[in-house]
């Protein structure tokens, strides 16, 4: 009699325990798929050109060449390469990303303003009005920009479907956190929603540095 009393007090403590278990897993379930988490990729310098800045630094007619497909649908890593010159420095070889657009712009960091010695706006990309300017060299020619050169704002660039899942809306900000050993929370972060993003949050390599980003990185949308 008390083997069978002990053999059913054993199975109750056991379907307790399973049910407890399952109950956790999915709790722990829901919470995980509850997370708006985003890749996080690094930007790095990088120079987009117009198509007549295209032909008077690589010639008439010239079409840039296509390298490597960026993340972003369309977007691409060019062969060609510039040196950015500013008042007290240089840069070689720096990347021209395609397709061409209606105007030049340069997209660098702080520590890279600092070193061209520039005064390098916080803008958003495309967003050119009130900027310093540089002047770019190919070996082939050379361009003088009177304005194009920003330090691009931190941002999400994401689809409708993506905008909708995530609630939020094109234009708005919002604060992301990445958890790294140098945890950050990055404030004020621009939503960009078109369908032909794919869903992908930009940070330049100050930002990238400060916060140890290892390959791979995904932050959360906390607001």
């Amino acid at each position: 009699m008390n083997t069978l009393v002990n053999e059913q007090l054993l199975k109750e403590i056991i379907d307790q325990v399973i049910v407890e278990c399952t109950a956790q897993t999915l709790s722990s379930l829901e919470a995980e798929s509850s997370k708006k988490e985003i890749p996080v990729e690094t930007s790095a310098r990088h120079v987009h050109l117009c198509q007549k800045d295209v032909e008077a630094l690589f010639g008439a007619g010239h079409q840039l060449t296509p390298a490597r497909e960026l993340s972003q649908p369309g977007q691409y890593l060019c062969e060609e390469r510039v040196t950015v010159i500013g008042p007290k420095g240089t840069f070689e070889k720096v990347a021209v990303l395609g397709p061409a657009r209606p105007e030049s712009q340069v997209e660098i960091s702080r520590t890279d303003a600092r070193q061209l010695g520039v005064n390098a706006v916080l803008k958003e990309s495309g967003d050119i009005s009130g900027t310093p300017g540089v002047f770019l060299y190919s070996g082939k020619g050379m361009v003088q920009l009177d304005k194009g050169v920003i330090v691009a704002r931190n941002h999400i660039h994401m689809t409708t479907a993506d905008a909708q899942r995530l609630g939020v809306q094109d234009k708005q900000e919002v604060d992301v956190r990445i958890e790294t050993d140098r945890p950050v929370t990055f404030h004020r972060v621009l939503v960009r929603v078109k369908d032909s993003f794919s869903l992908a949050m930009h940070i330049d390599f100050d930002e990238a540095n400060a916060v140890g980003l290892p390959a791979n990185a995904k932050g959360e949308l906390i607001a």
